[in-house]
């Protein structure tokens, strides 16, 4: 896992799961403290999260909201905005441009 950028944006790649979890915690809640406004977190890069993965994700969403700013994720992989919408995250968390389409269930 990888993780650079500065207190307003950062891309994620490699894998976010509990290996990397204290790491990745680590950097973006140092990112959050930082900085102010929109904290973006570029996905592209991101191969796979687990459930630890979303966890540190959902810790720093909630640490922004502390601190008066707003996690946006940008730029994430169709695999993982299912399981966004599996866990109705995706009704939480700031999605940058929305779901696409293909990834929403059918009704």
């Amino acid at each position: 896992m990888h993780i650079r950028g500065d207190h307003a944006e950062l891309v994620v790649g490699g894998r976010l799961d509990v290996r990397s979890a204290a790491d990745a915690r680590t950097a973006l809640h140092t990112a959050v403290d930082a900085g102010g406004g929109d904290l973006v977190l570029d996905l592209t890069e991101l191969d796979s999260w687990d459930a630890t993965g979303l966890g540190v994700i959902m810790g720093a969403h909630r640490r922004a909201g502390r601190m008066g700013r707003r996690l946006v994720l940008r730029g994430v992989p169709p695999q993982m905005q299912r399981l966004l919408v599996a866990t109705r995250l995706h009704r939480i968390l700031a999605i940058e441009g929305g779901l696409e389409a293909e990834s929403l269930p059918r009704v």
